[in-house]
């Protein structure tokens, strides 16, 4: 059956939040009149979360449940929430009942007045200084800065996507806090709105400093995806050319170290790396034929497009 809008939330052993979370989902949904579903990923819960939620679906079939088998983490259960959920939008939220269901309306507004994202910023945000908040503000600022896209809060779960869009882009690690960075190379249309924040009422957090390793490493690779995305000769001709300089360097020093008697080690590493810069560049030829033939086959395809539109 078609719907209008899918719920995901990733749980994680939140077995007291689980009901009180369905409920208020229901009775902030329910007032807006279109056809909903919700998808709980449990995240490989080692309490009761996965007998609760199953209990509640039982009773309402707009609740649907996923389980893992392992704990994986919180954007591979998103991921799974959005590759099968049916809706038109799709919006995401925790499952801790920090972020509140009655903001779904507005971010959903939002997408229905024409964005892609709308994006939730939890302005009094409910959560420790040292440990959580601080951490946050250096993290947004630096991928604000890094990738060009300034979100005051690019952790917060609650968020809403077209369909179409979200569906387009792979997830992993901790990516999804960079979504909005990663479908800017689409053009998106990104919102944001204030949304309330609770402080937790049940359970211990899940997050802490230890993450901070894993969201660096993220930054790093959305920043190469953004910079080199279109122009992939330029990404690989830098290696290329750092590979040439060490293999000439090292068949310099192979010739000047002895003229009567060359070091074989350094010819052998000169000729190695100056291979490797031309295998490099090469690669870098072709990943620039494969996105420029990519851009020919969507503008012969958007000329069809308008001409299908065009006819009588």
């Amino acid at each position: 059956m078609h719907m209008d809008l899918s719920i995901i939330v990733p749980l994680y052993n939140e077995e007291d939040s689980v009901t009180p979370l369905y409920e208020a989902i229901v009775k902030s949904v329910d007032r807006m009149d279109c056809r909903y579903e919700m998808l709980f990923v449990d995240d490989g819960s080692k309490d009761n979360t996965v007998a609760v939620a199953s209990k509640l679906a039982e009773q309402d079939k707009r609740l649907r449940i996923i389980k893992f088998r392992r704990n994986y983490g919180q954007t591979p259960a998103m991921a799974a929430g959005i590759d099968n959920a049916k809706g038109d939008i799709l919006v995401t939220m925790d499952g801790d009942l920090q972020n509140d269901p009655d903001d779904i309306p507005q971010l959903v507004q939002k997408i229905q007045d024409g964005y892609d994202i709308a994006v939730g910023w939890r302005h009094k945000r409910q959560d420790k200084l040292i440990s959580r908040k601080i951490p946050s503000k250096i993290a947004n600022w630096l991928i604000g800065k890094i990738t060009g896209i300034p979100i005051k809060d690019n952790g917060c779960s609650l968020k809403a996507y077209r369909a179409d869009v979200i569906k387009n882009i792979p997830l992993y690690s901790e990516m999804h806090r960079f979504i909005p960075a990663m479908t800017s190379l689409a053009g998106t249309k990104i919102a944001e709105i204030k949304v309330k924040h609770h402080a937790r009422a049940f359970g211990e957090s899940k997050y802490g400093l230890t993450r901070i390793y894993k969201v660096l490493v993220d930054l790093l690779t959305i920043k190469t995806i953004l910079s080199f995305f279109s122009r992939p000769l330029m990404f690989f001709a830098i290696g290329a050319s750092i590979s040439a300089l060490i293999g000439i360097i090292a068949l310099i020093a192979g010739i000047t170290q002895n003229a009567h008697s060359p070091n074989i080690v350094f010819y052998g590493v000169g000729i190695l790396y100056i291979s490797l810069s031309a295998v490099l560049l090469l690669w870098g030829i072709l990943g620039e034929l494969i996105y420029r033939t990519g851009d020919l086959k969507l503008e012969h395809f958007a000329k069809i497009k308008q001409n299908i539109k065009s006819m009588p």
